[in-house]
C-alpha cells in the first residue's frame, strides 16, 4: 500500500506569530514551513497567514514579491487560513484601514481592523466553534461587520457583560478553502483549529 506523503502547508514568514504557527501545524502530522519567496509558493498544498500587524505584512508581501503570487493563487483555490491579522488580508474589505493596506482577499467579508483594541486591547474567552468549546485570545484583533451569502460563521463571542460591545461579534468564519479566525490559537497550545484548516488542505489535496 502507497502511504500518501503528509501535506505541506507553509506559513507566511515576514512577520508575526511564525514559530507558533509552524509548532502548532508540526503537531498535526503535516509538513511545516516558513515562506519568504514567491517560488516556495508552489511547493504548497495550504498556507497561514499569521498574526501580526496587517500593514506591515501588507507591505512586506509587496517588498518580496509576493503580494500578486499569493493572491493569484488563493483566487485558484489554495487552502489558506488567517489568524487577527491574517483575517484582516483575507477579507475583500476593511474598515478603517490605511489606504496603501493591500489585501489578499478570498473571504467576502467586511472586518473592523482593531475593533478589539479600541475597546479591551487584549481579551480572553471560551467560544463554541463548531460544536467544541474553544478559549481564544484576542490581542488588538478585528471583528468581522458583515459577511457575504457564502460564508460560514464558526464562532461569535458569548453576549456577556464582560464581553461589552464584543458581545455576539463574528471572530470566525470560513468560505470555501479558506478559514479565519479574528483570535490567536497559536497561543494557547490547542491545536483543533490548525487540526480544523488541515482537514480542509487534506480534503483539498484529494479532491485533486
Amino acid at each position: 500500500m502507497v502511504v500518501a506523503a503528509p501535506p505541506v502547508i507553509g506559513v507566511l514568514a515576514l512577520q508575526g506569530d511564525v514559530q507558533e504557527h509552524l509548532v502548532s501545524l508540526a503537531k498535526c502530522d503535516v509538513t511545516a514551513r516558513p515562506i519568504r519567496r514567491p517560488e516556495e509558493l508552489d511547493e504548497l498544498d495550504g498556507i497561514v497567514i499569521p498574526g501580526g500587524e496587517s500593514t506591515t505584512i501588507s507591505k512586506l508581501l509587496d517588498n518580496f514579491e509576493l503580494l500578486e503570487p499569493l493572491r493569484a493563487k488563493i483566487k485558484a483555490g489554495l487552502p489558506a487560513y488567517g489568524s487577527c491579522a491574517g483575517m484582516i488580508l483575507l477579507a475583500d474589505s476593511v474598515l478603517d484601514g490605511r489606504e496603501d493596506q493591500h489585501q489578499l482577499g478570498g473571504l467576502d467579508v467586511t472586518v473592523r481592523r482593531n475593533a478589539f483594541g479600541r475597546q479591551i486591547d487584549s481579551f480572553e474567552t471560551d467560544l463554541d466553534l463548531a460544536g467544541e468549546t474553544v478559549h481564544a485570545v484576542f490581542i488588538r484583533a478585528p471583528w468581522v461587520e458583515a459577511v457575504g451569502g457564502d460564508v460560514e460563521v464558526l464562532a461569535t463571542v458569548p453576549v456577556t457583560a464582560e464581553a461589552g460591545d464584543a458581545a455576539g461579534r463574528i471572530v470566525a468564519v470560513r468560505q470555501g478553502n479558506v478559514l479565519a479566525t479574528a483570535f490567536h490559537p497559536e497561543l494557547t497550545g490547542d491545536e483543533r483549529v490548525h487540526r480544523l484548516f488541515v482537514d480542509m488542505v487534506r480534503s483539498s489535496t484529494e479532491e485533486k
